[in-house]
């Protein structure tokens, strides 16, 4: 059973913090790496994956230290985010090539398995040149498969891939981890991760935010305190009416209107429209004021 482990883990670059302190346990089964863009997601791969050294702490793959370990990387599989793959080229040939460096066996049947794998084979033939975005994924993904490793780090992997595609590569990771191997993947898209994984690891701000079972977190993101700004016909009287909901935390009233803080996202918004229907009110304007994801997984960072 293949396990990676990180233990105090931080990077920086000068007075630059990338990743701070993060300690955690990769086992078999798919896991989503989950965080906005710039939260430290792919300094962390690269550092899972022996491409930098942890400024502190330190990654180990069954033990071994992923750093300067060239050995790790018969078990090891990484589709990066940035595209490393020479157009000229064609698929059969980039992950032959790849099983060829991997020194297997039979390195034609190996590709032959990998290609098939990510449904490749019709195409496999032409240029990666003349290829969409989202084979060109699937033709990295096939690469990094070519010689089966137990653990599989992809950063971002679902970018380009059309709704078929992508259903494809849910699959994929699905039964890869189903069949015991150690998957990793980070996005930045909540409902990737909820698609995909039961497991999930929130980084924000290059910190740990959340780890454990996705419905748990999400549950967290989903009653987190929100903040709506509110029009109508008559603040002043839809504010006293609605301070007496008991899904809302507080309303702040001044010229431009109301600013509501409400416990229950779900709750506040059944309940506004009967208060101002029983009261005579028209509401003009509802919108949220913290819905990026930003503000989502920082809320995480204070739960």
């Amino acid at each position: 059973m293949t396990e990676l482990q990180l233990a105090g883990v931080s990077r920086w670059y000068g007075n630059v913090v990338a990743v701070n302190d993060v300690t955690m346990t990769l086992g078999p089964g798919v896991t989503g790496l989950l965080g906005p863009n710039g939260a430290g997601k792919t300094t962390l791969l690269h550092m899972m994956a022996g491409f930098l050294a942890p400024s502190r702490g330190a990654v180990t793959l069954d033990g071994e230290p992923t750093w300067r370990n060239p050995a790790v990387y018969r078990r090891l599989g990484l589709v990066s985010e940035r595209e490393a793959v020479h157009s000229f080229l064609t698929a059969h040939e980039f992950v032959l090539a790849s099983a060829k460096l991997h020194k297997l066996p039979d390195p034609e049947a190996a590709t032959r398995r990998a290609i098939d794998l990510v449904e490749l084979a019709d195409a496999q033939h032409r240029r990666i040149g003349t290829y969409s975005k989202g084979m060109r994924q699937r033709a990295r993904v096939a690469a990094a498969l070519v010689h089966d490793p137990q653990l599989l780090l992809l950063d971002e992997p679902f970018n380009g891939m059309d709704p078929r595609q992508r259903l494809h590569m849910m699959d994929l990771l699905h039964s890869l981890g189903d069949a015991g191997r150690t998957i990793l993947f980070s996005s930045h898209i909540l409902e990737e991760v909820e698609q995909v994984s039961g497991t999930v690891q929130v980084i924000v701000a290059g910190r740990l935010a959340a780890s454990g079972d996705f419905r748990t977190i999400r549950r967290l993101m989903t009653n987190r305190p929100h903040v709506f700004v509110v029009r109508s016909t008559d603040d002043r009287a839809l504010a006293v009416r609605l301070i007496g909901e008991a899904s809302v935390n507080g309303v702040e009233l001044d010229a431009t209107g109301l600013t509501v803080r409400a416990g229950d996202y779900g709750a506040f918004t059944r309940a506004l429209p009967r208060i101002a229907l029983d009261s005579g009110i028209r509401v003009r304007h509802l919108l949220p004021e913290d819905e990026s994801l930003e503000s989502v997984f920082s809320y995480l960072v204070e739960a």
